[in-house]
């Protein structure tokens, strides 16, 4: 922190020692409130203003001072707390002499106690009448500019704090996030699933693609993962015979910043043994049903200028939709060298860690179709190249039991029949080894526990990862994940 005030700051700090002479305790103690901006509005806004002056009915709020109105012995302030502004009226000959002097040096910012009773303007507007006026707290750096707030997005970011109190938009995505989370937890309650825990640190790399942040763990000397994924440790909540489990839970990716990504994000992920592919889509479906309604009251979304129906799904292969867009047919059978020349005749690159057709394939998709898929659609039958934790497609074994749910060309969720065949499992993750040592550093390690646990016999399992962020996103309007995260991560700025 700079040792240079400005001279706002300067003279915010002398009246810290004036409050001091005075006896007023600069940075106060507790403060009991019998109401606040809602209650103030749902209690009294039946009553006229004649009929508040007969029932002089007494209040005590509290809140920071975001405007200050005063002429001569009388002024009003606008406080603000977590639901909104009151007005308040403050008087000299109700206060005091040496109080009113304390109301005219507040500043801005500040954080103060009215005690009074209710009453209306001559506009009609309610308003508590202040008969005690207590400092609270005192506010030693000005706010911004009131018309303009914080203009610079990534300082708003950065001073979250800052732009809560002065960015109402902020403030409703603030408290919107946990009424989304509290839907999605009331609606795989309702089915029947349990919600549980799993560590956030882990000794294996695995459950994504994706490359990890790395710790040592001192007392045992070993190198830990921030886990990329809840996957594993919740399958073998499966196998131990939970039938249901959920995990809301944050994930750690050492990767790219952008609108879609940030380092530290949440997840739900959810398994239902018993169940495949094709529950979990029908899960997804209801999913978007009961979380939109519970929380917007419809199932109609305005997000980037578009309206979508997530009451209505698409469903299409990957094949089909490269079919479609490129005219070039995966489903014929074809070897890995007539695949590379099918991506070099339409640019296509095909990186030195792609060993089969499959991640051809799913380099095609990732080109052509995923900015086409604007309309709610579930896209299904990934190559098993890039699932090593799905169940192989029983009619065609080149392809898996999995799907993605896009909307607005953005994946919202990842889910698939769960490959619970130890044979299997294990020969996969020999695959991602080999693929590691060609270069690619998100494939998956050998989890040897988790390929036992399956050895003890996993039922069949349906599972499904649906990005927490993006649903918020996606619920409150917002085309950046830094704008409904609290505390993103940025580059380190020095202090101001």
């Amino acid at each position: 922190m700079d040792n240079v005030l400005t001279e706002q700051e300067r003279i915010r700090r002398e009246k810290v020692n004036y409050l001091k002479e005075l006896g007023v305790e600069p940075f106060g103690h507790k403060y009991i409130r019998t109401d606040n901006s809602k209650t103030l509005v749902e209690k009294y806004d039946q009553y006229s203003k004649e009929e508040l002056e007969e029932k002089k009915i007494p209040i005590s709020i509290a809140g920071r001072m975001i405007a200050k109105r005063r002429q001569g012995k009388i002024g009003f302030i606008n406080i603000q707390d977590r639901y909104g502004l009151v007005q308040c009226y403050i008087a000299k000959d109700m206060i005091g002499e040496s109080n009113y002097d304390i109301f005219i040096k507040s500043d801005i910012g500040d954080i103060l106690g009215i005690k009074g009773y209710v009453m209306r303007t001559n506009t009609n507007q309610l308003t508590v009448k202040c008969e005690e006026f207590t400092h609270l707290s005192k506010a030693l750096r000005p706010l911004p500019e009131k018309f303009h707030g914080l203009q610079d997005v990534e300082e708003a970011r950065r001073r979250r704090y800052v732009d809560l109190i002065v960015n109402e938009e902020s403030r409703r995505v603030a408290f919107m996030r946990p009424k989304i989370i509290r839907a999605v937890q009331h609606f795989f309650d309702g089915e029947g699933y349990t919600e549980v825990e799993t560590p956030v640190l882990q000794p294996i790399l695995g459950g994504a693609a994706a490359r990890p942040f790395v710790t040592h763990h001192n007392a045992l000397d070993m190198e830990f993962y921030l886990r990329i994924a809840t996957e594993l440790p919740l399958k073998r909540l499966i196998v131990g015979g939970m039938e249901r489990v959920y995990e809301i839970g944050r994930l750690f990716r050492n990767e790219g910043v952008d609108a879609k990504h940030n380092p530290e994000f949440t997840t739900v992920e959810a398994y239902q043994a018993y169940a495949d592919m094709y529950d979990m889509m029908d899960l997804i479906e209801n999913f978007f049903k009961s979380v939109c309604t519970e929380v917007l009251g419809t199932t109609t979304v305005e997000f980037d200028g578009h309206t979508y129906d997530l009451s209505k799904f698409k469903r299409v292969h990957m094949v089909d939709a490269i079919k479609d867009k490129v005219g070039v047919d995966f489903w014929q059978n074809m070897t890995f060298t007539e695949a590379k020349e099918l991506a070099k005749a339409h640019g296509v690159e095909v990186p030195n860690h792609f060993t089969g057709v499959g991640h051809i394939i799913n380099a095609f998709f990732e080109k052509y179709c995923e900015d086409d898929l604007v309309e709610p659609t579930l896209v299904y039958g990934h190559p098993v190249e890039i699932s090593p934790l799905a169940k192989r497609n029983a009619k065609d074994p080149r392809f898996t039991d999995r799907f993605e749910c896009y909307i607005g060309c953005t994946e919202y969720c990842n889910a698939f029949s769960e490959l619970n065949d130890p044979i299997d499992q294990l020969n996969r993750f020999k695959e991602q080894l080999e693929e590691r040592k060609l270069g690619n550093d998100e494939a998956c390690e050998i989890d040897y526990d988790f390929v036992e646990a399956l050895e003890y016999g996993m039922p069949p399992t349906g599972g499904i990862g649906i990005g927490i962020d993006r649903l918020v996103m996606l619920l409150t309007g917002k085309t950046n994940i830094r704008d409904v995260i609290l505390f993103p991560h940025n580059r380190q700025r020095g202090n101001n």
